[in-house]
């Protein structure tokens, strides 16, 4: 063979195999990318051909497909409309799932290894059974509580969230973010609407989308008192120690001083742990936190569960709804040093101290059971198509044990004291002991304070049946009584709903 000839068979060699490596480039690594591109218009109509599971709670669906007469053959319907909006998330035609949409959306779809068998069996009978359903822990009662008390709150609050679990297992009884959405137009499968729909969602500065109850890192204000008395009862002081407290107290290193959010507060130069927590006394807790120590405070905190960053709600194992992790902040001078002005500042929730509403609720939840804090799930079970098979059931599992028994218990009596002397009283529920924790905390030099309140009730044999928290965020004057408020009567539907507990 010639040279010229031998260098055309070279070339055509080397296009074959190029084109053969592409072939295979695309078969393996671009297949799912471009099989799920919103382009691709087979696989749209394919993902609609079959009837999508339903998502449910206590009996109820919560997510629907209804058959149409279009291209694509069944649309995604949600009755609940804003009120289980960040729970559910949405399914969409051209944008990516949400919610629980997104991490359940094999199971739903039916095409999860765990539904192999039922489309084999399709394979012979020709029936189409679509995909499995989803039933998550929620309360209908307390959710629908939750979404109208944060709605109508009496402070005129327009931002915030509720988050309720059951301190037992940690089965998320209700999860309501504030201001919501309505879900239905994003399912629309005319295009122009949904993505209307959703450019609008997605430009509001008030941010809709946002799932606040997992997502929102706020100031904590007093609630994170709760964790300064739990690291106290470990170091050496009980509910009845005589801790420095007065009107006001200046940290070293500042020249301005911490207050209490009335002169009547801890007027006195010295108050019992119980009385400081009662009273919520500012200026006991910024002294006890300084005397502490910043790592001291640190740890408790991330024994509680501030700092963890992987944590998902959804079902027990891997995946879930994504939360944000709460953070301490600094605490410390440029050299390294402890700066006691700002762990001051720290122990009565301030300074960088932030705090997501599940991570209060997780707080209050630990304490009542009696210091077990348990991880929380949405997803209860997983069932066939046919309803008559589960392929998962939750098996509540303990996250940590921030606290042993008797902190706990010390603590609860701290906290059923905030809800029968103190802040809370308007959380209270006839029947039930109830405790609980108010924050109000400084947002910015020209807007409200926020308000905060986490809290827990047991039944009369002690059990605890319910632990929620409630923000709301620049709330201003009476926002941590009217988060009170709320957070009792969200535990009280949560109570009156067998089926959420």
């Amino acid at each position: 063979m010639n040279a010229p000839l031998r260098r055309v068979g070279v070339v055509v060699m080397v296009l074959f195999g190029l084109l053969f490596a592409n072939l295979n480039w695309v078969q393996f690594q671009k297949a799912d990318e471009y099989r799920n591109s919103d382009y691709n218009g087979r696989v749209q109509v394919a993902d609609y051909k079959s009837k999508r599971g339903n998502i449910e709670a206590g009996g109820t669906a919560l997510a629907t497909s209804k058959e149409t007469n279009g291209k694509l053959k069944f649309q995604r319907n949600y009755p609940g409309g804003a009120k289980y909006a960040h729970v559910l998330g949405y399914k969409p035609v051209n944008l990516a799932e949400t919610g629980i949409e997104r991490v359940e959306n094999d199971f739903l779809a039916g095409t999860s290894d765990n539904l192999i068998g039922d489309r084999f069996k399709d394979m012979f009978t020709g029936d189409d059974t679509g995909g499995g359903n989803v039933l998550l822990t929620l309360s209908k009662r307390a959710q629908d509580v939750a979404y109208d008390q944060l709605g109508n709150n009496q402070v005129g609050a327009k931002k915030g969230a509720v988050i309720a679990v059951d301190p037992r297992t940690g089965a998320v009884q209700a999860l309501v973010s504030m201001p919501s959405f309505d879900p239905n137009p994003l399912a629309s499968h005319d295009g122009a609407e949904a993505t209307a729909a959703f450019n609008k969602l997605e430009k509001d500065p008030a941010e809709p989308l946002k799932n606040r109850a997992l997502s929102e890192t706020l100031p904590p204000g007093s609630t994170f008192k709760i964790v300064v008395a739990a690291a106290a009862l470990e170091n050496g002081i009980s509910k009845t120690t005589q801790i420095p407290a007065g009107p006001s107290w200046t940290p070293p290193t500042s020249g301005s001083p911490i207050r209490n959010a009335d002169p009547s507060i801890c007027p006195g130069r010295q108050v019992t742990l119980m009385e400081a927590v009662t009273k919520s006394c500012n200026t006991g807790f910024a002294q006890l936190g300084v005397r502490l120590g910043a790592e001291t405070l640190k740890e408790k905190a991330r024994q509680f569960g501030f700092e963890q960053e992987d944590l998902t709600v959804g079902q027990l194992g891997e995946g879930g709804l994504r939360t944000e992790a709460s953070r301490t902040g600094d605490m410390q001078n440029p050299d390294g040093s402890t700066d006691p002005a700002a762990l001051a500042q720290s122990s009565i929730g301030q300074n960088n101290v932030t705090m997501t509403p599940l991570e209060g609720a997780m707080i209050a939840g630990a304490v009542a059971n009696n210091g077990s804090q348990m991880r929380p799930y949405l997803v209860r079970q997983l069932l066939a198509p046919d309803r008559t098979t589960s392929y998962y059931t939750a098996k509540a599992r303990e996250l940590r044990q921030p606290v042993n028994a008797q902190v706990a218990t010390d603590l609860r009596e701290m906290m059923v004291s905030v809800v029968e002397n103190g802040t809370g009283r308007k959380a209270a529920i006839n029947g039930y002991t109830v405790g609980g924790k108010t924050g109000t905390a400084q947002s910015a030099p020209d807007r409200p304070d926020h308000g905060w309140f986490i809290g827990f009730a047991l039944d009369k044999s002690g059990t605890p049946v319910s632990a929620v928290c409630v923000m709301l965020e620049q709330a201003g004057s009476g926002g941590s009584a009217e988060a009170a408020r709320i957070a009792g009567q969200v535990m009280r539907a949560a109570i009156a709903d067998p089926g959420g507990r």
